[in-house]
């Protein structure tokens, strides 16, 4: 076979597809076998011999539905198909290339030329060399356009479509979790308009060759092919990239579903028994009619993408039934509110969701030491002690204090207090006179003798210790750690009474003695008064004490004011007079204390 001539005068992203149209016409015309996977046997031959379900009724070429030799309608390369006449296709955006200036342009170059069947406008029989359009028929009924509800006619709307027709270059500079197209796999085809580099459909698509299924240009197992651009964050590390569970079954229907009849079954199978590492990027997006236009996500609902595998069944911690719980984290109130624009303290619509708190790209089972975060909130935004934001965040404290220290809309105390503050990054500075030891140990040079191993007065603690679900392994149970939600308010992991009048026992309050020894407390050794006031009175623990910190009294003092109210003299407050002494002035369930000291 003699070689072809140059091709001059034609774009360089172009010639590729125009020598493969070449090589085509020549296993048309010379004898011996035709490649299995080549497009003769591929649904892209709407030949009457076709092996597709839409095909011609009589016409025999398979090559005249795209290309001719002869009176080609002057669309490179020598194209035949009638071209859409759509100007204004709704093109993907989203708020993170809004944040990076970049803005997608209608689709150009090849892109239409895989738009003029695959938008649903154009007759699929409509060739320039035919003054009637050749008759195409769909398991043997007449049809015109691709069939509404075929996954391969993607409409007019692209918004919910891999973006096309950008200049790659720009892309790249902008966003560092691109690679530069120098080092990008030869596979994949950028195409060269006015001198620049753009990405198409036959970036990632060879419309000859369907031999890794879909007619992608190279085996997409472990999102091999979405890997040659796209390097988000610490993703070839993260347990999602590694993760060897199944694909749960609610992805491989929606793969069925959303694929198109000819590779539907090879999608499925490719779905079917598939490890989650294998399907890589595919088990939470989709390139094409994803079920959100935002970050192409396979559920149009946020947290369904999450919770498709973190249900019990997939993973076997489940997620999904603490969310089902009294008190949670409320992903659903605002769940498409979360934006990479937002300011992280402060967004312009108060919410949370997953993404808030996981980089499904970066998490992995890492294990900390406190205060420091946990592989689990690796890649996250925080806020540091002293209200720096911080990205990625470095201690688990720092997540909390995005939204439950500085933001303005952080929601009211569930305890009346002498001290009102709800910002918890000022609760727990280490300036003030006591805290539980979050940031730094406590200020108890005496130790505090209920102290259970392993705590010491020189621990630190993370604010899940209090704050997690009811039946994960930290309160004993199989379920899963973090603060997802509790049957307890405010998602606490034990039980905490917070009112007065209630009897006193290890359930009532469950969570300080998870750290703090029932019979030590009541025993008097650090207050005489604990057994009087809990058990005889019913004061609650909240009642005197404030759990996270005050600013200005020691020993976590700090009234409720429901109960406690200034004394006889107009006093209310507590003094500390030495280890273990103090004096009250105030009034608690009918009782006058005027310097009641102990």
């Amino acid at each position: 076979m003699k070689n072809f001539p140059p091709l001059l005068g034609v774009p360089d992203g172009l010639r590729t597809f125009w020598r493969q149209l070449g090589l085509i016409l020549v296993v048309l015309t010379c004898a011996g076998p035709v490649r299995a996977d080549s497009v003769i046997n591929s649904v892209h031959n709407l030949s009457a011999s076709g092996p597709g379900t839409i095909k011609s009724a009589s016409q025999n070429n398979p090559c005249i539905f795209c290309h001719t030799v002869h009176k080609a309608n002057g669309v490179t390369p020598l194209w035949n198909h009638s071209m859409s006449s759509v100007s204004n296709y709704v093109v993907y955006t989203s708020s993170r290339l809004q944040s990076l200036n970049i803005t997608i342009p209608q689709p150009s170059g090849s892109s239409r030329l895989c738009l003029s069947c695959h938008d649903g406008t154009v007759a699929l029989g409509s060739i320039s060399t035919s003054v009637m359009p050749v008759s195409v028929t769909q398991n043997g009924a007449t049809i015109t356009t691709m069939p509404v509800g075929d996954p391969a006619n993607l409409g007019t709307d692209l918004s919910s479509d891999h973006p096309i027709s950008m200049n790659y270059d720009l892309c790249a500079q902008a966003d560092s979790t691109l690679q530069p197209r120098l080092g990008l796999n030869p596979a994949v085809k950028l195409e060269l308009l006015n001198g620049e580099y753009d990405v198409q459909c036959t970036s990632c698509h060879n419309p000859h060759d369907n031999q890794f299924n879909n007619f992608l240009v190279m085996n997409n197992s472990g999102s091999a092919l979405c890997a040659v651009c796209h390097q988000p964050g610490q993703w070839t590390t993260s347990a999602h990239a590694i993760s060897p569970l199944p694909v749960p079954q609610s992805i491989v229907a929606r793969f069925a579903k959303k694929s198109g009849a000819s590779s539907k079954a090879a999608l499925s199978a490719k779905a079917m028994g598939a490890s989650i590492q294998a399907m890589g990027c595919e088990t939470c997006h989709m390139n094409h009619k994803s079920g959100s236009s935002k970050h192409l996500l396979q559920s149009a609902v946020p947290e369904q993408n999450c919770l498709n595998c973190h249900d019990g069944v997939t993973v076997k911690k489940n997620i999904a039934s603490d969310f089902q719980k009294i008190s949670i984290h409320p992903i659903t109130l605002n769940p498409r509110a979360h934006s990479p624009l937002e300011d992280p303290i402060n967004p312009k619509e108060r919410h949370v969701v997953c993404a808030d708190c996981h980089d499904a790209h970066a998490a992995n089972a890492t294990v900390a030491a406190v205060p420091n975060a946990s592989g689990a909130l690796a890649g996250v935004t925080g806020v540091t002690a002293a209200g720096g934001v911080i990205k990625p965040l470095l201690k688990e404290y720092e997540l909390c204090y995005r939204c439950h220290a500085d933001s303005v809309a952080r929601g009211p105390a569930a305890v009346t207090r002498q001290f009102p503050e709800t910002n918890t990054r000022l609760q727990f500075s280490s300036a003030n006179q006591s805290f539980h030891p979050v940031e730094m140990p406590g200020k108890n040079p005496a130790g505090v003798p209920s102290l259970i191993t392993p705590w010491t007065r020189n621990s630190l603690m993370y604010c899940t210790d209090c704050h997690n679900s009811d039946t994960g392994p930290k309160a004993g149970g199989a379920g899963a750690n973090g603060p997802h939600g509790s049957i307890y308010r405010p998602i606490l992991e034990r039980n905490l009474t917070l009112v007065d009048n209630q009897p006193e026992s290890t359930v009532a309050y469950a969570l300080c003695y998870k750290c703090h020894d029932r019979n030590v407390v009541l025993s008097g050794r650090s207050f005489p008064l604990h057994n009087s006031h809990v058990v005889k009175d019913m004061a609650a623990c909240t009642t005197c004490h404030d759990s996270h910190g005050v600013a200005t009294v020691p020993h976590l003092i700090n009234f409720n004011t429901s109960y406690v109210t200034p004394n006889s003299q107009g006093l209310l407050g507590y003094i500390s007079t030495g280890t273990f002494k103090g004096t009250c002035n105030l009034m608690c369930h009918g009782v006058d204390h005027k310097n009641s000291a102990y």
